[in-house]
């Protein structure tokens, strides 16, 4: 589980900037890839951050692609 408020800020953040359309379409492995690489491209991870943070958006796909859902709307 990602405790860090910090990274569950930017974690939600980068979700949020992600168009919609990308967020529906992409599978879950794919979906968890994207928004992991987005991360990693604005902060440094260890191994074991980047564990975390893929198990926690993992967990999260469902509430992610309903999330998108509604800003279609």
């Amino acid at each position: 589980m990602v405790n860090n408020s910090s990274m569950l800020r930017l974690t939600w953040s980068v979700i949020e900037e992600t168009p919609s359309i990308d967020l529906l379409t992409l599978t879950d492995t794919a979906l968890v890839t994207s928004i992991l690489q987005q991360i990693t491209r604005k902060i440094l991870l260890t191994g074991e951050e980047v564990c975390a943070l893929h198990n926690y958006i993992d967990s999260k796909t469902n509430l992610i692609r309903d999330m998108a859902e509604s800003r279609r709307i």
